[in-house]
């Protein structure tokens, strides 16, 4: 077998320990005794980072009103170059919404809000803040806020990412 001197590289020293590494498609896994870098060849694609985004805040329901205040962190061990938090209600949005700048509608119930880079060690923290109309005056509304993308790593914890809420219209806040 031929490797790369990139190839070689992009091999941990924790896969080549294991004995284990993730191949492109249409790959077989490489025996743990024939993992060193000069036997290495194929498409190597690497390992997956891991991550631990976590979400946290308040919703708060007066009216056809809805607020949803959402503060993201990142636990790491691997820095992420940015997120996408997915606000979805169980009631509809109205026709026209103001949205902040990093922020889109999916759909009728759904925002999707970037929140750029965020550092592995859980200090750097994007707060996000959403003021919605509602496409009427429900009694409650039920707020799921969770984690749509984070550059493909896995997060092994998400019951600090992955939220449901549900918020009576008494114009309290309801913390998550």
């Amino acid at each position: 077998m031929v490797v790369t001197c990139r190839a070689a590289r992009a091999v941990s020293a924790t896969a080549l320990l294991a004995g284990s590494v993730v191949l492109g498609a249409g790959a077989a896994a490489v025996p743990s005794a024939a993992m060193t870098p000069s036997a290495l060849s194929g498409p190597f694609v690497g390992i997956a980072p891991e991550a631990d985004v976590s979400h946290h805040g308040h919703v708060l329901l007066w009216g056809a009103g809805l607020k949803v205040r959402v503060r993201t962190e990142n636990h790491g061990p691997s820095s992420l170059t940015g997120v996408t938090v997915r606000v979805r209600t169980s009631v509809a949005l109205a026709g026209r919404q103001e949205l902040p700048q990093s922020c889109l509608r999916a759909d009728r119930r759904t925002v999707l809000c970037r929140t750029g880079s965020l550092r592995a060690d859980g200090v750097q923290e994007r707060w996000l803040a959403l003021e919605l109309r509602l496409a009427g005056r429900p009694d409650e509304v039920v707020v799921r806020v969770d984690t749509l993308w984070n550059g493909g790593a896995t997060d092994r914890n998400s019951r600090n990412s992955d939220h449901k809420v549900l918020a009576p219209a008494t114009g309290d806040e309801y913390v998550f």
